[in-house]
């Protein structure tokens, strides 16, 4: 079975040939060399698309927005009103990373130009993830993916302002209202062109809860998404969510929208309550969970408690599909290679349908 067969059997909770993986983010040049691939001489996406596709990475990504805006010495400011400076770490993996919000005002906000879904590079990162996809033979499933509603519009602002913003209905309702729209043009435009799954970044919380009340998603950011959903869903195509932080307050709210697929249930939060397995037993027919080893046990733990932790997951989630394996979030420079090669090997183990996994 190919991976983008795998894949969307999986998120229609059917049994593929093996529980795929994925990762949201992969920065850590020391696992990559160590694979022999090499990404500094290659162009576009097709090395790291070969290097997932080596390691047993079905889900990959090509990006369709974020772009930069304004370039300045170390970064830029992106699309979305976002500083992003290039951070170095010690095995030189290059990280970009976010250092604040450009936006000081809503009028700064009011005043920048609006990012545009019919941007010609937009369709031309999709495509070309798409073809390298297809070169080599889709060992690999090539989805956009996007910014979405509240991450890029707080970080646009930074925390601070923009929590003085949340207080001021018609400004947030104008910000929200824009970044809809733009989405669901986008993801429109996307699902018309075959995209047959496009994950949205649109963090909702913080490990101790959400960045608002309930009330608030309730009434600026879920009406949106459903429509994305809606619209998706009209072309056959799937969404899957990345979504940080404690969501228990809003999941069901989540569910409701008619997200395909959630990502990455991470393990960290403060609330015990924001549990994969707790969550599988009530909603585990309703959507699909990536996720959530996590990266900290891909730090510091030890081997014995990664394998038992990985065969936890693939026992308790994948058995009738609706499960892909996956760190609790990402990748990150300090997972060690034994750790990282700890999970994939009972991934490789025993994750072939049907599930076996031993206690």
């Amino acid at each position: 079975m190919k991976a983008p067969e795998r894949i969307l059997t999986t998120i229609e909770h059917r049994e593929p040939d093996r529980v795929p993986a994925f990762e949201s983010a992969f920065t850590n040049n020391t696992i990559i060399k160590r694979s022999g691939v090499n990404l500094s001489g290659g162009r576009g996406y097709k090395n790291i698309y070969k290097f997932f596709s080596k390691v047993g990475i079905d889900l990959v990504l090509s990006y369709v927005s974020l772009f930069p805006r304004k370039m300045f010495r170390g970064g830029y400011i992106d699309e979305y009103g976002r500083i992003m400076k290039y951070e170095y770490a010690n095995d030189k993996t290059m990280i970009l990373a976010y250092h604040g919000g450009h936006f000081k005002s809503f009028e700064d906000y009011e005043s920048w130009e609006p990012p545009d879904p019919n941007l010609k590079s937009r369709m031309g990162q999709f495509l070309s993830g798409r073809s390298v996809q297809k070169e080599i033979n889709d060992a690999v499933f090539s989805i956009p993916s996007t910014g979405a509603l509240m991450e890029c519009s707080w970080e646009g602002f930074g925390l601070e302002t923009f929590s003085r913003i949340t207080r001021r209905n018609k400004q947030m309702k104008k910000i929200f209202d824009d970044r809809g729209t733009f989405t669901v043009e986008l993801v429109k435009i996307l699902a018309e062109n075959d995209a047959k799954m496009v994950l949205l970044w649109d963090d909702y919380g913080f490990k101790n809860g959400l960045f608002m009340k309930p009330s608030l998603y309730r009434k600026h950011i879920f009406p949106w998404l459903k429509q994305i959903c809606d619209t998706a869903h009209k072309n056959d195509c799937k969404i899957l969510l990345h979504s940080d932080g404690d969501l228990l307050e809003i999941f069901e709210d989540i569910i409701n929208c008619g997200v395909d697929a959630i990502h990455p249930i991470e393990s960290t939060t403060a609330n015990p309550e924001y549990d994969i397995f707790k969550l599988n037993e009530n909603f585990g027919d309703k959507i699909t969970f990536v996720g959530n080893l996590s990266p900290v046990m891909l730090t510091l733990g030890n081997i014995s408690e990664i394998e038992d932790y990985s065969k936890k997951l693939l026992r308790e989630l994948a058995p009738g599909g609706g499960y892909i394996f996956s760190s609790g979030h990402s990748i990150h420079p300090a997972v060690t290679i034994d750790r990282f090669e700890a999970m994939q090997n009972i991934r490789r183990k025993y994750g072939k349908y049907p599930i076996k996994v031993p206690y």
